[in-house]
């Protein structure tokens, strides 16, 4: 025989003179490597710290499940730079399998051609969750045409918050306020006591004072069902009940029921330095707030005005995980068994109670239930039962608007104008929409005309 045409590893051996049943372990090594070789996922996030923490152990938990494929969890930066790197990498063919993608990118993925839809992933690969356990306030908003285009992930929806403490302090009710009238008169009585410098404040002010105050009120916030059925879409939200909420949170700052904090999630520490009794802020942040708050704290759902307004639901923030196209085959199947993964009630119901983001199934919901849940952590309760209200799919499915993140930097800067003095609240929301309009009207121009039907 021929030296040239033995096995590589053994024309070596042979030719250094290694004994044969060493050759015969290392081929055997070889073979055993090969076969519990795993096809790698790789998952791109926004999520540090605690948070970061809790995704890697998901993924920990789904590969340990399984020995055909892992999941590899990259942490690359806050939401835009993951959306932005994940688009840069699908041009130069080097995206990843998954990646998160907050709430205000979701129109920008659905048009692009960089994704594969997860319903109809899964389905190919014959995986079916029952999708009618899906909670639809969630699924209504990431779906097109009733499919869902990416799969729910960190879900958060905006809740008040509470210093029991002060409210003892101020002789009121261990209640949260469940309106803004009765919101304004806890803040009246404790001013008056001493018991707190503000009443109230809130973080992500376009996000919670009008993209979710509209929604809730059933109110519309743009044209086109908000968006959902044409691109030529313009803001509203300069309406009549614009200017009376905006104008109430005016009113408010110059009498310290209200204090504005700041863009982002700056008013957090006016909260939880007990300068203010009261936050709206993100139903996501009940984690970092059970770890780091030293006083007694609850929560309650987001104010509403009462008649003449109906009640619809809030709608969503967090983010949603997206496929990238482009990657080998056989290994799309891993990355449908990791989101079906993600959403079994096991999963959710872990998921829920670590980092206090909502349930996105009705069945993890009653699990939660079943385990007396939200009996012994109330605080938990108010963002699920916003979510689910039945919604209203006029008004209070979400927004879905191009280029929405510049849109929303654009509100927060006219709020900003509004709340410190600089214009009044007419000048400040005349001016949120001709600017936001004119961003829409881009995005428009740069995906086509109007479209048909819902996008």
């Amino acid at each position: 025989m021929k030296l040239s045409r033995i096995n590589p590893a053994l024309r070596y051996c042979i030719a250094h003179g290694i004994r044969a049943m060493t050759v015969a372990a290392m081929l055997l090594a070889g073979g055993i490597a090969s076969a519990q070789a795993k096809t790698e996922i790789t998952f791109w996030h926004a999520m540090d710290g605690q948070l970061g923490d809790a995704v890697s152990e998901l993924v920990r938990r789904f590969n340990q499940s399984q020995d055909e494929f892992e999941v590899k969890d990259v942490y690359k930066g806050t939401y835009p730079e993951v959306q932005a790197s994940a688009m840069s990498a699908y041009r130069q063919k080097v995206a990843p399998h998954i990646v998160q993608v907050y709430e205000v990118g979701t129109l920008s993925m659905m048009l692009s051609d960089a994704i594969v839809p997860v319903q109809r992933l899964m389905h190919q690969h014959g995986i079916e969750p029952n999708w009618g356990d899906f909670i639809q306030t969630i699924t209504g908003y990431y779906s097109k045409g009733g499919k869902l285009a990416s799969m729910p992930f960190n879900v958060s929806t905006p809740i008040l918050y509470y210093n029991k403490e002060i409210f003892k302090r101020a002789g009121l009710a261990d209640t949260p306020p469940a309106t803004w009238q009765e919101v304004e008169t806890a803040s009246r009585a404790i001013l008056a006591t001493g018991a707190a410098t503000c009443g109230f404040t809130t973080s992500w002010p376009s996000w919670t004072m009008l993209e979710n105050t509209f929604t809730w009120h059933d109110q519309p916030f743009a044209t086109n069902k908000n968006g959902y059925t044409g691109l030529d879409t313009k803001l509203l939200i300069n309406s009549e009940f614009g200017l009376m909420h905006v104008g109430a949170l005016a009113r408010w700052q110059k009498e310290k029921i209200f204090s504005y904090g700041g863009r982002l999630e700056e008013a957090d520490l006016q909260f939880t330095n007990r300068d203010c009794a009261m936050i709206v802020q993100s139903s996501g942040s009940i984690g970092s707030f059970k770890k780091s708050l030293a006083f007694d704290w609850g929560t309650g759902e987001l104010p509403h005005w009462g008649l003449p307004y109906t009640k619809a639901n809030t709608t969503l923030g967090g983010a949603t995980l997206w496929v990238m196209r482009g990657q080998a085959p056989a290994s799309y199947k891993g990355v449908a068994q990791f989101l079906r993964f993600v959403a079994d009630s096991p999963q959710q119901i872990w998921w829920s109670t670590t980092t206090g983001y909502l349930p996105i199934t009705k069945s993890a919901v009653k699990g939660l239930e079943d385990q007396a849940f939200y009996k012994q952590n109330l605080e938990q309760w108010a963002g699920v039962h916003q979510l689910l209200n039945p919604p209203n799919t006029r008004t209070s499915r979400g927004l879905r608007l191009g280029n929405y993140s510049q849109v929303r930097q654009v509100i927060e800067m006219e709020l900003d104008s509004i709340l410190t003095g600089k214009k009044t609240v007419k000048e400040g929301l005349d001016a949120a929409v001709l600017r936001g309009n004119a961003i829409l009207r881009q995005f428009g121009v740069t995906n086509g005309a109007a479209g048909q039907g819902e996008i």
